[in-house]
């Protein structure tokens, strides 16, 4: 059976030999207000959403409540799934993004807390998802 693989951030058990361990390159860390510095996750099917937030933060009532929002808005197809992570480290403290997936498209940034200075309003995250997904889309009391 093979070894898993260690996590870069956990330290090595005092008892292993340097020569069991792998060195990782060290990279500098990316800016945390740039967002073409910025890596999104991987989604499973498109188009999909995914909204990360800081657990440390409390912020999963407001990421499901924005999740059930956009599902009533953009029900199958327009949207096939939205994935809530919670992130719990100290480079995505005070996280909140929207990540847009589509077929054979980069991903695309909807939404960062701290670039956009908050929290979303709704009207505002649909209109930018809308524009992408189905453009010309009436979106009814959120268009005003």
């Amino acid at each position: 059976m093979a070894e898993a693989a260690a996590c870069i951030d956990c330290k090595p058990d005092e008892q292993q030999n340097s020569s069991d361990t792998v060195q990782l390159p060290i990279t500098t860390p990316a800016s945390p207000l740039d967002p073409t510095t910025f890596v999104p996750p991987a989604p499973s099917i498109t188009p999909s959403i995914t909204i990360e937030f800081c657990d440390r933060c409390r912020r999963l009532h407001r990421a499901t409540w924005v999740s059930t929002e956009l599902f009533l808005t953009f029900p199958t197809p327009a949207l096939r799934s939205i994935t809530i992570m919670p992130l719990n480290a100290e480079d995505t403290a005070g996280r909140f993004r929207v990540w847009l997936f589509l077929d054979d498209k980069p991903p695309v940034l909807v939404w960062d807390r701290k670039v956009e200075g908050g929290f979303p309003e709704l009207k505002v995250l649909k209109q930018r998802i809308r524009d992408h997904i189905q453009p010309g889309k009436s979106l009814g009391h959120s268009d005003k």
